[in-house]
């Protein structure tokens, strides 16, 4: 008789019942999301409330994904959302056996009796989507980690996209098809008519904004011109308009210059005192009163300032999302490109470094979905031409590059910097006190050469056609109420040692 063997136990082992309980499934709520498709076929409210929350990569069971897709192509074209409409839409998209059939759809509408709280059931799936795609990506995280040939700046830089991306909620998504992209584009024109033609951020240069209607969102734009235009003082006016007259939030790194100089510029063009006199210290007690009133608006701008010198694009891209994140800002300010790094040990020579910049902030401006300006040095070809000495496209420092990236490619001149006394056109009219905005380049619009007020002594510029009376109004109203009255130069602001004006670091 042959030794029988014992037949071994189908029952589990302890120490398999718990390497089971410490198993790990991706997060999810398949019961909710149940529910939620169930409210959604039984009552149109329930589709109102939760049809801009989910998309369908966020359920987690197959089917229940084509349903949802067929309930957001029956909404989309204006269709009822029932058993019979949806059950319709699937087997037109040849999905019905594979979202489970009639029968599964039934059985979703007879879990629910309505759509109470399907928004925060809606919301709890949107979570758990959220924590498996960040499992997702810290595994692609992981896995690049190690290995040995990926460049760790560049990894360090998609890691943060990736995850600014789940924290916006803007998950990239695949192609969009025309009549989806029709229907967005007229609803910003009729955003746009409601605003009165100012589709972007307004500068508070009104010609500027007549031509551009506003800084567009994701354009790069490019201001260029040579050291001692006023470049710095032209953005520091912009960025100033933006912030006071329009409460539009505005990030400025400056690597050239430290914030506690750029904002006491902001200052001396807010409060109407010359930056010579701030510099200095030497105010008159009415200035004192003037300072600390005028200086109020200023404290409380949305205005954020970071100095970082020699800031690489990657710092640049990482400070800009969180700004974006926690403070909302509409317009990033670069003063100025040629200072930045590229950040990484490529060995390529300096074009190629600034190629590679410049492609980064236009990258920035369409991530963000907000303008980018970013002021650029000229080449020195400008002052070696006789006669007229406008910039060109051609002058640009690395053109080719910053040229081909940039949306709008902007000049700032000012024949007076060449002592000339008049313009070069036809009128031949004074340019004492003037400069010119020139839109060289613009992808989207046209090009014009705008006149602009310059007051150097305030590091700022204005409107050409503001009114110069009220300011010297202002400063005698001033006066009289400290009873302390200025001369005519004095309330001109020509009085401050115009040696020191001309040294302004531009």
């Amino acid at each position: 008789m042959k030794n029988l063997q014992p037949i071994p136990s189908t029952k589990f082992k302890k120490s398999n019942v718990i390497n089971l309980e410490k198993g790990k499934i991706p997060p999810q709520a398949v019961d909710l999301e149940e529910a939620v498709l169930g409210a959604m076929m039984i009552d149109k409210k329930g589709v109102d409330d939760v049809i801009d929350i989910l998309h369908d990569d966020v359920f987690y069971k197959e089917s229940n994904k084509l349903i949802y897709a067929a309930i957001f192509a029956l909404f989309k074209s204006s269709q009822p959302t029932d058993l019979l409409t949806v059950a319709n839409q699937l087997r037109k998209d040849g999905n019905l056996d594979a979202a489970g059939g009639d029968f599964y759809l039934v059985g979703l509408t007879q879990k629910v009796s309505s759509s109470a709280h399907i928004e925060f059931h809606a919301r709890i799936i949107l979570q758990k989507y959220i924590q498996r795609k960040l499992i997702s990506i810290s595994a692609e995280i992981i896995e690049e980690a190690y290995d040995e040939t990926v460049d760790v700046f560049d990894l360090l830089d998609d890691a943060e996209t990736k995850l600014f991306e789940v924290t916006q909620g803007n998950l990239k998504k695949g192609s969009e098809s025309a009549g989806g992209l029709v229907d967005q584009a007229i609803k910003k024109i009729e955003e746009i008519s409601n605003k009165q033609g100012m589709s972007g951020v307004a500068t508070g240069f009104t010609r500027l904004d007549e031509l551009t209607s506003g800084w567009q969102p994701s354009d790069l734009v490019i201001l260029a011109a040579r050291p001692g235009m006023g470049k710095t003082a032209f953005v520091m006016s912009m960025a100033k308009n933006m912030a006071i007259d329009f409460d539009t939030p505005v990030a400025i790194f400056s690597l050239e210059m430290s914030s506690v100089q750029l904002i006491t510029r902001m200052i001396s063009s807010e409060t109407g005192i010359s930056s010579g006199k701030l510099r200095k210290g030497n105010l008159e007690p009415h200035e004192w009163e003037q300072l600390n009133v005028k200086v109020k608006n200023l404290s409380n701008a949305p205005i954020f300032i970071d100095d970082t010198p020699s800031l690489s694009i990657f710092d640049l891209r990482a400070k800009a999302r969180r700004l974006a994140s926690q403070h909302g800002i509409k317009v990033i300010v670069i003063d100025y490109l040629q200072l930045m790094t590229a950040g990484t040990s490529s060995g390529g020579n300096r074009e190629q470094e600034i190629s590679m910049i410049s492609r980064n902030l236009k990258a920035l401006a369409k991530e963000l979905a907000i303008p980018v300006i970013a002021l650029s040095q000229l080449s020195r070809a400008v002052e070696t031409r006789g006669g007229n000495k406008r910039p060109l496209l051609s002058d640009l420092r690395e053109s080719g590059a910053i040229e081909q990236d940039a949306d709008i490619v902007s000049f700032i001149y000012r024949p007076e910097y060449y002592g000339l006394t008049e313009w070069d056109d036809e009128e031949r009219s004074a340019c004492e006190g003037q400069a010119e905005f020139i839109v060289a380049k613009h992808r989207n619009g046209g090009l014009e050469n705008i006149k602009l007020k310059f007051t150097g002594h305030l590091a700022q510029f204005s409107n050409l056609d503001e009114d110069f009376g009220s300011e010297f109004q202002s400063k005698m109203n001033d006066a009289i109420s400290s009873n302390n009255m200025p001369s005519a130069a004095d309330a001109f602001g020509v009085e401050d040692n115009l040696e020191d004006d001309k040294g302004l670091p531009f």
